[in-house]
């Protein structure tokens, strides 16, 4: 169903067709498409485009080499600095904000194209909205670097992405224009629902409004949300930020369809005209009071008055509860403003949904053209739109996965790959375009992304489900009841697992192995190197009587040997390996950070210490027999993981106990990820702060074995 689609009354568009109306300079944008200005602040010849919307500077494959000058933006520190300005201000400010943003992101790197696409939205909310007092949601967070610029952190955006510097997300710690922090997505509708409820009960009224979008509206959250908003009626407004890409409704196979028409300008004031707006209250207020026939025919009265103008497109929300207004040009701030301030004026009850047409990476040529729309870039040159990407002698291990996921689907035809919405995140775009019938993209729905992958596995289909690892934490209830206890044959390929550096908290996967490890049947596997990431995609393929998962980082792989053919060889379940022997001090790696040990042991060997180094391999199975041995051949047993609290290290402390093997004179002793939330940063420096460096483990070692000054002289 394609929202964005409007279909009208025949008398209706007929009248409309044969009395156009007569538009003055001054309001011929309203119903003919955006006065678009060029960054320039020089008028350019528009061009228009063939959905109507009119073209900008951008679309000539131009640039700016330098930052353009910004002298209203140089004005705007907070929100009510703009509350003085003209609509054409506004336009103004929305051209120099753009610009801002692209300049800013072009040295730091980050989320690009979703904030160029809400540009305009956002001087349109900072406009007639007052925060902090009205709570203004962000979902996805990336979308934020207007707001951010907009609510006194523009001096700061040099510090996006890096260590001690702004977060990439809305970030409640960072700003009281943040009300909710939004790393992951679709959870703003549930968290401004809670809001607006709370301020009913604490008898206040301010505004909330939850922008969504940019995919966001892919997920059952948010549709668990309207429907429950529908039902509690508390007022709140929902922005459905519909940029063409991967958000519902307009979405196709065959691309966007162009919801933005001649008329839907003048249509988006009708939809949101007082007098309907309160029809449609007083149909509500009897409906409230009267049974029977007549609540029936209250509900037709609105329901005619709303498809005399928007037609069958807003059924969807509307049966969900909330009043539907829309489609609106989310790059007109005419029309957005005019919209707002009816919908923020009108005393009435209830959610209302605002369905904007933005297009991502808007106004910067090489993002509009990008099949991506620059989503997320690292740093570029921004006249021409060149990314700085590091060369490296090894590639990443999400691409490792995807062309270990290829060899083993070359031979194996039942073999499909899964995920959702993040085709470039995890590889499997390379899989889909070796194999496009066995790649599903499920959208941002990881739930139903695992239980479907449950299904294909009760009909002897063997899937392989490609998520990060913080975003499992969204299924983990499907994994548990829909795989783990069927014993269903799903296997678990987890990216971005441990510290992820400029994404920081929300995007760690810090507790993976903790919820993995947990489950009866569920075997949990990590790889040193790329190499044995090779072997375990193998080992996954190859266990088909119970589910299997293996993590693997954000980073790129260390220069080892790779497998002939990229074939990987299963290994034995449950087995791990020794690497180096030595005596005193065994270090029990789990996964990358096995590298790290390895590196210690170097350290530790300059120092006259010689120690063993093991790759645990699997956390569940255990090696017991490897465990065993290195408990009773040495005077400490150190594991070492990039997890939390609870994880692989925990599962060996369990079974040393069990075993009588801690009631001697063995030590034992964790190195996990610290109790406590590591904000974004430089890998090195997350590294760092949670105390998992490689120096850090030598002198743990000599710490234990009572050699303060050595460990003092590594650290140093």
């Amino acid at each position: 169903m394609a929202l964005c689609t409007l279909s009208f009354p025949a008398h209706f568009s007929q009248a409309a067709a044969s009395n156009p109306p007569r538009l003055t300079p001054q309001c011929s944008h309203l119903f003919w498409g955006p006065d678009l200005q060029c960054q320039s602040q020089q008028r350019s010849k528009a061009r228009k485009r063939p959905n109507g919307v009119f073209a900008s500077l951008s679309d000539r494959g131009e640039y700016h080499s330098h930052r353009p000058s910004t002298p209203l933006l140089d004005t705007i520190n907070y929100p009510i600095h703009m509350k003085n300005l003209s609509v054409k201000e506004l336009k103004q400010l929305a051209d120099e904000l753009r610009s801002d943003v692209i300049f800013n992101v072009s040295k730091t790197g980050g989320h690009l194209g979703s904030s160029l696409g809400v540009v305009e939205l956002t001087v349109a909310l900072h406009y007639v909205f007052n925060a902090p007092q009205d709570k203004i949601l962000w979902d996805v967070g990336h979308q934020s670097y207007p707001h951010k610029i907009l609510t006194g952190r523009r001096d700061k955006m040099s510090t996006m992405r890096q260590t001690n510097g702004l977060a990439g997300f809305t970030k409640r710690a960072e700003s009281e224009y943040d009300c909710f922090g939004t790393g992951h997505s679709s959870t703003t509708i549930s968290a401004g629902l809670g809001m607006a409820v709370g301020r009913d009960i604490k008898g206040k009224n301010n505004n909330v409004v939850a922008v969504i979008g940019d995919g966001a509206m892919t997920a059952g959250q948010a549709y668990e949300a309207m429907n429950n908003a529908g039902y509690l009626d508390s007022d709140m407004i929902v922005i459905l930020n519909d940029n063409k890409q991967v958000s519902l409704p307009t979405a196709t196979l065959d691309g966007p369809i162009p919801p933005v028409g001649a008329l839907s300008s003048a249509l988006s004031r009708l939809q949101s005209n007082r007098p309907l707006r309160e029809l449609r209250e007083v149909a509500k207020g009897v409906t409230k009071q009267i049974g029977g026939p007549m609540h029936e025919l209250a509900a037709k009265v609105d329901e005619y008055a709303r498809g005399m103008i928007s037609g069958s497109g807003s059924t969807l929300f509307e049966e969900l509860g909330l009043y539907y207004i829309g489609p609106v040009d989310g790059h007109n701030i005419d029309d957005l403003v005019a919209i707002l301030k009816e919908v923020k004026s009108t005393k009435t009850t209830g959610p209302v949904l605002i369905h904007v047409v933005t297009e991502k990476g808007r106004g910067y040529p090489y993002a509009e053209k990008a099949a991506d729309k620059y989503h997320g870039v690292v740093k570029f040159d921004p006249a021409t739109g060149k990314q700085f990407k590091s060369s490296a002698p090894t590639q990443s291990f999400t691409t490792y996965f995807a062309e270990a996921l290829i060899a083993e689907a070359e031979v194996d035809k039942d073999i499909v790959a899964i995920h959702a919405a993040m085709g470039g995140g995890t590889g499997l775009n390379l899989f889909q375009r070796r194999f496009p019938t066995r790649c599903f993209d499920v959208g941002i729905a990881e739930q139903h992304g695992v239980t479907f992958a449950a299904g294909l596995a009760c009909e002897g289909i063997k899937p392989f489900c490609a998520i990060y690892s913080s975003f499992m934490q969204r299924a983990y209830d499907q994994v548990v009841h829909d795989v783990d206890l069927q014993k269903l044959p799903v296997r678990f390929a987890m990216d971005r697992a441990g510290l992820v550096g400029a994404d920081g908290p929300t995007h760690c996967g810090a507790f993976d192995v903790t919820f993995m490890a947990c489950l009866p049947n569920m075997v949990v596997m990590a790889p040193a190197d790329e190499a044995e990431l090779f072997h375990m995609v193998a080992t996954a393929a190859a266990i088909d009587d119970r589910p299997s998962c293996f993590r693997y980082p954000r980073g790129n792989g260390v220069g080892v040997e790779l497998p002939a053919g990229n074939k990987g060889i299963p290994l034995e379940v449950g087995r791990g390996r020794i690497l180096i022997e030595g005596e005193r001090v065994a270090i029990l790696g789990y996964g990358t950070a096995v590298q790290s040990c390895l590196v210690a042991s170097s350290l530790l060997e300059q120092h006259g210490l010689r120690i063993t180094v093991a790759d645990a391999r699997f956390c569940k199975p255990l090696d017991h027999a490897l465990i065993r041995s290195l408990a009773k051949s040495h005077e400490v047993l150190i594991t070492v993981e990039e997890g939390s609290i609870g994880g692989f290290g925990s599962h060996v402390a369990h079974f040393l106990a069990l075993n009588g093997l801690l009631d001697g004179t063995t030590k034992w002793r964790p190195l996990v990820l610290p109790d406590r939330y590591i904000d974004h940063g430089a890998p090195a420096d997350q590294l760092a702060m949670a105390g998992m460096t490689p120096s850090h483990i030598a002198a743990t070692v000599f710490n234990i074995l009572g050699q303060t000054r050595e460990a003092l002289e590594i650290m140093s």
